[in-house]
Parts: C-alpha cells; sequence; structure tokens
C-alpha cells in the first residue's frame, strides 16, 4: 500500500512537471530508475524513491540569527505582515511560505508539510526522530506552513527560519538547518548590524559562513547584513560594517557580495540628508540584486534537480557500492577467520580419535572403507551438508559482526542507513557465494542502468542549455 502511494505521488508530479517543464518530467523517470537500481541493491526500502528527497520547486531559505530582520524582509517582500517581527525571538519554527488561495495567510501544522512529498520537509520527521529520540513526533513544534495570495510567491517556495544561534541550537533544529541548506536554491543569511560585536559569534558564523564557503554551491549563499540604518547614529558608521566584514573574513568568507540593506517601511529618521542619501542609494543597489537572484531560482532549481540527478547516480557508483563492496569483503576476511580454527579444530578431533582407535590401513580409513558404496555416498552427502550448515552458521556470526560495526561507523555520515540496509540484504542471500565482493542485485546490468541515467543527466543539462543560451546566436523563437 506504502509503495502504491508513492509511486502516485511520483506519478502525479511527474504530469504536473510535463506540463511546467518537460525536462525535469525527465528527471523523474531517471530517478525511478535509480529507485529500482537501489532497491535491488537493499539501499532503499519499498515505500521510498530518490524523487521525494528532492524539492521540484524553487526553495529560497532565509538563515540567521536572532532579531537579524529576516522576517522583517519576508513581510516586505511578500507585501502583508505574514511573519510575527520584534527585537527578541518571536518565532521558533522553520515557516515554509509558499502561493495559497488565502489573501490572509492560512497556518497549517507541520504535519503538512511532513506528509506532502511537494514541500521541502518530507518525511522529515523520521530524520528528527534519529538524532532526537521522540521528537519526531512532534514535528508540529518544529515546523509550520503558510500560504498567501501574493504574486511574488507564485512559483516559489521560502523557508524561514528560527533566530539562530549555534551554541544554543538542538540538534534536531541544526539537522533541520542543515536539511533546508542542502535543498535550497538560494540562501540568504543574514546578520543585525545593531550588534556591532560579531567575534562573540564565533560558533554561529562557523555553522553559517565557515561550513558554507567550501561548498561546490557557495555561490547561492549570499551574506546580508541587516538593519544597516542604525549605523547612522555612530560616530563611525562604516566601522561597523568593517567589524562584520572582518569577522565574517576570519571565518572564511574573504570574496562575493556582502550586501547591506534595511526595511523601507521599518527605517530610522536619519536626519543627515548626505548620509541618508548613501544609505539609501546603498540598500536599493543591493536589494535589486537580492532580488534579481530570487527571480532567477526559477532557471537555478531546474539545474539543481538535474545536479542532485547526477550526484545521486554518481554517488551510488563510487561511493555506495564501494562501500558494500568493502563490507563484503571485511564479511569474507572475518568468514575466513572464522571458519578455518573450527574447521581445523574439528579435523584434528577426527584425526585424534582416528589414529587414537586404530581405524586407518595405510591411507585407508577402514570403518568408512567396509561400508557400501550407497551408504559410503550417504555419509559424504551428510558431512557435506554438515559442513554447508555449519559454514553458513559461520559466516553469519561474521556478517552480523560486520553489521554491527557498520552501525558503529560514523564515517558512513549520510550513507549509514542504507548501507546497513544492503548489507543485512547481503546477509539473507545464504545462498550467494562470498568469493565474489560483488554486492547482491549488483551486477553489469544494473551498472549500465545506472550509467545510462548519468548519460541522461548530461543530456538533461543540454536541453536546459537549449532553453537559455544560444552560443551560435540562432534564436529559438519561431
Amino acid at each position: 500500500m506504502a509503495r502504491n502511494t508513492t509511486q502516485e505521488r511520483i506519478k502525479r508530479l511527474e504530469n504536473h512537471l510535463k506540463q511546467e517543464n518537460p525536462v525535469l518530467a525527465g528527471c523523474v523517470q531517471s530517478f525511478q530508475k535509480l529507485d529500482n537500481a537501489a532497491r535491488k541493491l537493499g539501499l532503499m526500502s519499498a515505500d521510498e524513491s530518490f524523487a521525494t528527497q528532492v524539492s521540484w520547486w524553487p526553495v529560497i531559505s532565509v538563515l540567521g540569527t536572532y532579531s537579524a530582520g529576516k522576517s522583517t524582509f519576508m513581510n516586505q517582500y511578500v507585501g502583508k505582515a505574514l511573519q510575527r517581527t520584534g527585537n527578541q525571538a518571536v518565532d521558533d519554527k522553520f515557516t515554509v511560505i509558499c502561493y495559497g488561495s488565502g489573501t490572509e495567510g492560512a497556518s497549517l501544522p507541520g504535519l503538512a508539510l511532513d506528509s506532502d512529498p511537494r514541500f521541502p520537509f518530507y518525511q522529515i520527521s523520521a530524520d528528527i526522530e534519529r538524532v532526537a529520540e521522540g521528537e519526531g513526533r512532534r514535528v508540529d513544534s518544529y515546523l509550520q506552513l503558510k500560504a498567501l495570495r501574493a504574486e511574488s510567491l507564485r512559483g516559489k517556495i521560502f523557508i524561514d527560519s528560527p533566530g539562530f544561534d549555534a551554541d544554543q541550537q538542538r540538534s534536531s533544529t541544526l539537522l533541520i538547518t542543515d536539511h533546508i541548506i542542502n535543498l535550497s536554491d538560494l540562501v540568504l543569511v543574514f546578520f543585525d548590524a545593531r550588534h556591532p560585536e560579531p567575534g562573540a559569534m564565533a560558533d554561529t558564523l562557523k555553522h553559517l559562513v565557515a561550513d558554507t564557503v567550501q561548498r561546490a554551491d557557495a555561490n547561492k549563499f549570499l551574506y546580508i547584513l541587516n538593519q544597516i540604518d542604525n549605523t547612522a547614529r555612530e560616530d563611525n558608521p562604516e566601522e561597523v560594517v568593517a567589524a562584520w566584514q572582518r569577522a565574517l573574513a576570519q571565518s572564511g568568507l574573504t570574496a562575493g557580495r556582502f550586501y547591506r540593506i534595511y526595511a523601507r517601511d521599518a527605517a530610522l529618521a536619519i536626519e543627515d540628508p548626505q548620509v541618508r542619501e548613501r544609505l539609501e542609494s546603498k540598500r536599493d543597489a543591493d536589494l535589486a540584486h537580492i532580488e534579481m537572484r530570487i527571480h532567477q531560482v526559477e532557471v537555478e532549481r531546474a539545474y539543481r534537480v538535474v545536479g542532485v540527478l547526477e550526484k545521486t547516480a554518481r554517488h551510488m557508483l563510487n561511493v555506495q557500492i564501494p562501500l558494500l563492496e568493502q563490507a563484503r569483503r571485511r564479511w569474507r576476511k572475518r568468514t575466513l577467520w572464522l571458519s578455518v580454527p573450527v574447521f581445523s579444530a574439528i579435523a584434528a578431533l577426527f584425526l585424534w580419535w582416528s589414529f587414537r582407535g586404530g581405524h586407518w590401513d595405510g591411507f585407508y580409513l577402514t570403518p568408512f572403507v567396509n561400508l557400501e558404496i550407497a551408504t559410503q555416498i550417504g555419509v559424504l552427502t551428510s558431512l557435506a551438508l554438515v559442513a554447508v550448515f555449519l559454514h553458513t552458521k559461520l559466516r553469519g556470526i561474521a556478517g552480523r559482526s560486520v553489521l554491527r560495526s557498520l552501525a558503529k561507523d560514523e564515517s558512513l555520515g549520510a550513507d549509514s542507513q542504507a548501507i546497513q540496509r544492503a548489507f543485512a540484504w547481503n546477509l539473507r542471500a545464504w545462498w550467494t557465494s562470498l568469493a565474489s565482493i560483488k554486492p547482491r542485485g549488483w551486477g553489469r546490468l544494473r551498472r549500465r542502468q545506472v550509467e545510462k541515467v548519468l548519460t541522461e543527466s548530461d543530456r538533461f543539462v543540454q536541453s536546459l542549455n537549449d532553453q537559455y543560451a544560444s552560443p551560435s546566436g540562432d534564436s529559438n523563437e519561431s
């Protein structure tokens, strides 16, 4: 039943994307090919799909410290007081904001996000439960969904996060933060210009800056110093900006734009006309660039989805399969370590018993030779069955020891659950030989299937390039 439900959701998604973006509809089919390969390998259960782990709509996340003006920025962008604002932390939930039918901003519980594959937090409760036992059932205390009929939200999903403080965050909140960073097409990181002591936030800067600048998709992060109008009251307002720039540089952000903005509708009165003009000019230019990047996420979303498809296929080929091969190699070695002493001990006991009893006549075992041929065959068959049974038990013991070591191996990271599940799938195949390290369900046909997905991802990129670029100068317009 779960599998049918998942497949129905994916089919509805594919039908929608055929109308919106046929290239992405093709990506859904390619994800299903990877699903099939992953299930054959035991990496994925029947009710899971790689397609549900991708946000198919453009996602813009808004992160930042407490009272950095994130919610004020969102209210200004949508043109309505959708989010509560204040100098202190006023909301401790991650809020997904999208286009809706109402004009007042309907608010829905976190369950609406956890159970719908169209949204970024599909089945996030299971991940929360893994890092904080019992918290997965309280998904409503972490998430909420707000929908508003605003043209600026059409075709996009915004995620407004609670104020960030790495020193005090729960592991579940950090998990959600990392989750939205990974799936977002654009990440707006806000800092508060009213707090001129950035050096006291070393851990927060590390998580929001130092851990992001080395990412392959680091260009999707925009670092914004908000409420810059407060610096107009300082004797040396430029020093406030310089202090933040130094703090970000120490965290690794030595290049790229550093935006300075403040709310148009909530600005302080600036008496000096020259200072006011300078701040307004900088604010308007930076806001225009931020809004331009927001408008571009539709294009970036398509490339992101194709990139996730390629990354998933390569990860299966270059990471997960080698990890399973390594686990099978350890399984084979441990089975050998157990089998050699056990069978050697049995052989030694048999030789001790037979020599002590005088059952040998040269190279012939007298009791066995004196048996009829049919009986000899029966004895040999019985011994072979006992040996196979004993070997199966020993390889099971060795395999379970490897499985326990995989559960404790922190180096597996996000692959831990999948690798454990796949290795357990290998353990159940008692009839397979350990002479080969090839994982169960993996062969030339399966490899070609995954490699075909890689080829398709290249073709999808070319199709997207044809939509947005024409190096030859030819026009696609009819």
